[in-house]
């Protein structure tokens, strides 16, 4: 890690990211580091500048190293390296929407769909950033992102997921949101629609009180319901968006406890400049260790001086 991190005045500390904008930052310098880096093959340095720089950073250092060579900056390193921290730093090289938008892409890709990463980035972004992760989508792999969800999804499901998508909040009655949740619940099946129109159409403090106000009614935890009372796809779905909207940063900690790479990837990639420090807290609270120790644990090499560098410290 830069020693220089740390001791930078202009440090944006009010943040919850792990990484920051690199003081005394100079795209040219780095890039002439880079080009020597990948010439031998040097992966540490490779790590150490770029989990070291900001995401606007990076942009600035491959637009220099593409300035300098005529070559592409994630092409270079496709070449030089391999395994998991090629696939690491790769990422980070993605602007943030453009990464989202990579994410839901791999979750769709080959053989079967990875539902619970579907539902973890849609529930986790806005609806304005969900809006730009659709256009960048389009530019990305020429299609809709919304034809493509249809495509990989059915039933309740399906209809889930394009709420959210589409998702905008409006105003509503709690006690009116409790009744109609719990009136759902009456029949021998369940019905999926009034749970679909509430929890994506009202803001979280509103879907809170919400929750609460049904779990008063009903003697049991929401999730403990959505357990009982839906099944398959549907009920996953409806278990991550209750999961966000009660602690979003413990569902995502309680990912990142799997110690899966692409699971780890995502979420430290996806949240290391906005609130990978909550993460990190709702992390210890949930295993009893810390996210640096952890990942210790589990990685090794180049990859785990990676990971540590935007888990960034110890809890």
């Amino acid at each position: 890690m830069d020693p220089e991190y740390f001791t930078s005045y202009d440090m944006c500390w009010g943040t919850l990211g792990t990484v920051r904008p690199f003081p005394g930052f100079h795209a040219d310098r780095d890039a002439l580091e880079i080009q020597a880096a990948l010439e031998s093959k040097n992966a540490g340095t490779l790590v150490r500048i770029l989990t070291n720089r900001s995401n606007a950073q990076r942009q600035e250092v491959a637009q220099a190293y593409e300035g300098q060579t005529r070559k592409d900056l994630a092409a270079a390193l496709k070449k030089a390296l391999s395994g998991d921290v090629e696939v690491l730093l790769l990422e980070l090289l993605m602007p943030p929407v453009q990464y989202e938008a990579y994410r839901l892409q791999q979750a769709m890709a080959g053989l079967g769909t990875d539902e619970e990463t579907l539902m973890e980035v849609l529930c986790t972004r806005s609806g304005p950033r969900l809006q730009e992760i659709r256009a960048v989508y389009k530019q990305m792999y020429k299609k809709e992102l919304e034809k493509e969800l249809k495509g990989e999804t059915s039933g309740d499901f399906a209809k889930l997921v394009l709420a959210l998508l589409n998702k905008s909040e409006a105003a509503g009655s709690v006690q009116r949101d409790v009744e109609t949740l719990s009136a759902s619940l009456n029949g021998k099946k369940a019905e999926a629609a009034p749970w679909i129109e509430v929890l994506t159409s009202r803001d979280s403090d509103h879907l809170n009180k919400v929750l609460t106000g049904l779990e008063l009614t009903s003697g049991q935890t929401v999730n403990l319901t959505v357990e009982k009372r839906f099944s398959g796809d549907f009920r996953l779905g409806l278990s991550v968006l209750v999961q966000c909207i009660q602690n979003a940063d413990v569902y995502l900690a309680r990912r990142l406890a799997t110690m899966k790479s692409s699971l780890v990837h995502g979420i430290m990639v996806s949240h290391c400049e906005e609130d990978l420090l909550c993460i990190r807290a709702a992390f210890v609270k949930l295993t009893g260790a810390s996210l640096y120790s952890s990942l210790q644990k589990q990685f090794k090499g180049d990859h785990l001086q990676a990971l540590l560098a935007i888990c960034r410290s110890e809890d």
